[in-house]
């Protein structure tokens, strides 16, 4: 939409899927805001809105009304060229008016600036330029803190928790144990059994550990709405205060230590370790579910050598800026995108395009950062830094496809969103029954079912069952190359049941080569002679007649003469000899007899070549033909497409001869020649209209209106291309096998996903009226929900070790 802006925000509080629902309702009811996606696995929301009806300010102003918080990254910087106060008063206005800064403060007398920020809206390199412009230098002081630093604080937080929850709760366990007949034989020490020592013990489980379920429950009830935390939360507190008050009973009535009543704190206490000890298994396993992303941002240079003022300068990498000299050494990787002013290297871009042989560089060429600079010495000159680089553009595309969701997803938002207040209408229901119907007047027993009843039904893992896949899986494609812009392409991608190929660029090299020369003379005389006419040429094929002929270690002597006759070829003199190479035209122009060539002319054409006739000083000598030629990996491509169960087309503009003899070689059966450009649309709409769901693969450029026709759009592109528009999958490596393997991560993807959901409804469908029946103790029933979470995001996590090729 024009004139909209999208931004994300790191979100602290949440405890479960209904809290995310709540901050996304929230977030879609402000005026200006178009949409809104709050991911609950990885705390975040991304939110499209219109920048001139509402700013980010009042999205985290929404955010901590409803009771939560969102981060900020800090990042100090050091300033120089400030003479007086007013140049500093000057840097804060400049830095507080950049959007996404949400304070800046600057310290005269230090030199420093601290700037909170919001990462995804604006950049360190940013500030830095915005400084520059107003005439002052602002460099990085310390390394930006860690991204999921706050992770590390709550695992961390949470072990704590968890250690001193387990020891105070140990002895109430087994307390509890002593209470069944057939365990008579263990022994408890007297003082476990009394009532109130296991009120000292539960006192501070109930309301220090179990503080944070209180806080969120009454978050989530101000606002109208119920979660995880209001079911825990009553749960405990009926089961602890219920014992309260058979402590004070027992004491009113002339305490005996010895045959003290039956309490349930060990109920509360086991219940809130149980969930505590949840809680940190599920963080621990959700910090392992952006390995990808920390993945991607380890292969970034941490620093880069620029040449300032005549001075070489080893600086962080985020104070790199446009059109800085880059020096980058043997061994070293290129800090940033760039263009080579001076060396000559080859440079391993095997991190991007996935091709193993490294690429040889000279002046002129483009390098792309966090590639790696092999044996020589390379000055390059900086065109993209920061989170313009094409990783920093990957980077971008993995988060955003991570923190979006897919449709399935929706369907799980709106039963956990429904699904506490049955739970507890359920769970009132169940007590009623008990204390009324099946065991009549029995307080204790009635409430220990309800409050099983409440401890199963937590719908964490049905929050968890979306998000974790679509993180793992999104996650997982990027190492192999396929960038998925969204949850929604990846859970479309596996219905597609028609795949339409572009040729040039796609199924073909897109780029001519030397395939044949028949000759009856020496080949390598007949080579340098043709090569040396070719040269200066600049039509694409005597390119790649030259490449050929310089592949094969030719020396090519200087031409005497040359001219190109348009529509024939060329005519030209080299070492004395007189050189035609072109069509049979050009052969009966200048009356040279080369009838005895043509079958075999014909020949090479109908196998897709160009091919090209050539004579010396007026005599037909031979032939050589040039074809754009298959990429390695295209037949076993198509062949595996066919194995899924998909229909191939090749489209392209060429004639229908060389557009079959293509397709025959890699074994695709529908072809659609002599289409142009705006033509490939109305293809795809023409295979839609017969319902099939159809994947477009091009190269992005002139296949951009049928790329965003089509159900999903796939461009194939090295990473430099990252951002185009039009596709809804970047395909990094150019490599056909990448549309197997992408269809092949959605459908894993997928059938994960639906594992998820079914373990995670059908353990809570399965759950309640088990423990309404009053099989499961309040304890196991914690237990259960506890393990049901982390088996979740355990089963997702399965996706980072998928293998796509066969």
């Amino acid at each position: 939409m024009e004139g909209t802006k999208q931004t994300s925000l790191q979100i602290t509080g949440m405890t479960c899927a209904a809290c995310a629902n709540r901050i996304e309702k929230g977030l879609n009811k402000l005026e200006g805001v178009s949409e809104a996606n709050v991911n609950f696995a990885i705390e975040r929301a991304t939110v499209t809105y219109d920048p001139s009806v509402v700013d980010v300010a009042r999205m985290e102003q929404s955010i901590q009304k409803l009771g939560y918080d969102t981060i900020k990254e800090k990042v100090e910087l050091e300033l120089s060229g400030m003479t007086c106060a007013a140049c500093a008063t000057r840097i804060e206005k400049t830095l507080n008016k950049i959007p996404g800064v949400s304070q800046a403060t600057v310290n005269f007398a230090m030199e420093t600036a601290h700037v909170e920020y919001n990462p995804a809206e604006v950049s360190v390199p940013d500030m830095q330029q915005r400084v520059e412009k107003i005439g002052y230098k602002a460099s990085l002081k310390q390394e930006q803190a860690d991204p999921s630093e706050h992770r590390k604080q709550e695992i961390t937080r949470q072990k704590r928790k968890l250690v001193v929850s387990a020891i105070l709760s140990l002895p109430l366990l087994w307390s509890m144990v002593g209470h069944f007949s057939f365990t008579s034989w263990i022994w408890v020490p007297d003082l476990f059994m009394n009532p109130w020592f296991q009120l000292i013990l539960a006192t501070p489980v109930q309301f220090y550990i179990g503080r944070q379920f209180y806080i969120g429950a009454y978050k989530a009830l101000r606002n109208g709405s119920a979660n995880m935390d209001v079911l825990i939360s009553l749960g405990t507190s009926a089961a602890y205060f219920y014992s309260l008050y058979l402590t004070i009973a027992w004491a009113a009535n002339g305490a005996d230590v010895h045959h003290g009543p039956s309490m349930y704190y060990e109920t509360s206490a086991v219940l809130i370790t149980l969930v505590v000890m949840g809680k940190l298994f599920e963080a621990l396993a959700k910090g392992r579910s952006s390995e990808a992303i920390k993945s991607l941002m380890g292969l970034q240079a941490k620093t880069a050598l620029v040449v300032r003022d005549g001075q070489e300068l080893s600086i962080l990498i985020e104070e790199v800026i446009t059109g800085d000299v880059v020096l980058v050494r043997p061994g070293d990787k290129v800090p940033v995108d760039g263009v080579v002013l001076e060396g000559m290297s080859s440079v391993d871009e095997s991190m991007l395009t996935g091709e193993s042989i490294p690429v040889e560089k000279k002046a002129g060429d483009t390098v792309i950062g966090a590639t790696m600079n092999k044996n020589g010495m390379l000055r390059i000159s900086a065109t993209k830094v920061g989170k313009e680089t094409a990783l920093a553009q990957i980077i971008k595309v993995v988060e955003e496809a991570q923190g979006s969701k897919a449709p399935i997803q929706r369907v799980a938002d709106v039963i956990s969103g429904i699904f506490v207040p049955i739970v507890v209408g359920i769970a009132l229901v169940t007590f009623l029954i008990w204390y009324f119907l099946v065991s009549p007047g029995d307080f204790a027993g009635s409430l220990e079912k309800a409050i099983a009843v409440l401890v199963i039904a937590c719908p964490c893992a049905l929050g968890l069952a979306t998000p974790t896949s679509i993180m793992a899986g999104s996650g997982r494609a990027a190492e192999f190359g396929i960038l998925f812009k969204g949850g929604e392409h990846l859970e479309q991608t596996h219905r597609i049941d028609a795949i339409i190929l572009d040729k040039t660029g796609t199924v073909t090299k897109g780029k001519p080569e030397l395939t044949d020369v028949l000759t009856e003379r020496n080949e390598a005389e007949f080579l340098k002679l043709v090569g040396a006419a070719e040269k200066n040429s600049e039509h694409p094929l005597a390119e790649a007649i030259v490449e050929g002929v310089k592949a094969k270690n030719i020396e090519q002597p200087g031409t005497d003469s040359f001219e190109a006759i348009p529509g024939f070829g060329i005519k030209a003199v080299v070492e004395g000899s007189d050189m035609l190479i072109g069509t049979r035209r050009l052969m009966d122009k200048f009356n040279v007899d080369a009838t005895d060539a043509y079958a075999s002319m014909s020949k090479l054409e109908e196998s897709g070549k160009t091919a090209m006739l050539v004579a010396i000083n007026n005599e037909y000598a031979g032939m050589v033909a040039v074809a754009d030629t298959i990429k390695e990996s295209s037949a076993a491509a198509v062949s595996r497409l066919k194995e899924m169960g998909l229909q191939v087309i090749m489209i392209t503009g060429d004639n229908e001869r060389t557009a079959r003899a293509i397709a025959d070689q890699v074994g695709i059966d529908h072809v659609r020649a002599e289409v142009l450009p705006e033509g490939k649309a109305e293809e795809v709409k023409k295979l839609q209209a017969e319902g099939k769901k159809v994947a477009m693969v091009g190269d992005g450029i002139n296949d951009a209106p049928a790329l965003a026709t089509a159900d999903i759009g796939m461009a194939i592109g090295t990473g430099t291309d990252v951002a185009m528009e039009a596709a809804d999958v970047t395909l990094m490596r150019g490599d056909l096998s990448s549309i197997p393997d992408a269809i092949f991560m959605s459908r894993k993807t997928m059938r994960n996903i639906k594992q998820n959901l079914f373990w995670a409804l059908g353990y809570n469908t399965l759950g309640i009226p088990i423990a309404a029946l009053g099989f499961l103790a309040p304890w196991v029933a914690g237990a259960a929900m506890a393990l049901s979470s982390v088996s979740v995001v355990l089963n997702a996590l399965r996706l980072q070790r998928v293998k796509v090729r066969g």
